[in-house]
């Protein structure tokens, strides 16, 4: 079982991000990811690059769900108001 913690320093040591949340209960979590590195990239491509990082991770079943909002820091500003 993973820890919404140990999710976030794996997320943020492969990608700078400028706000990361993960939360869950152990099972399920739900993340939002901003980041530059996201400009130019669908929500398919941004979710893929997030999921390459855990994949080891969802492979062996320590990680079972992970749902998770992709933002650029304009998106996220954007809808921050």
């Amino acid at each position: 079982m993973m820890h919404s913690e140990q999710i976030k320093k794996i997320i943020a040591a492969g990608l700078p991000c400028e706000v990361l949340t993960v939360e869950g209960d152990g099972e399920h979590f739900e993340a939002v990811i901003v980041s530059a590195e996201f400009a130019g990239k669908s929500r398919v491509q941004r979710q893929q690059a997030i999921n390459a990082l855990l994949r080891s991770y969802f492979d062996s079943g320590t990680l079972h769900a992970l749902s998770m909002k992709t933002m650029t820091p304009e998106e996220w500003s954007a809808l921050r108001g």
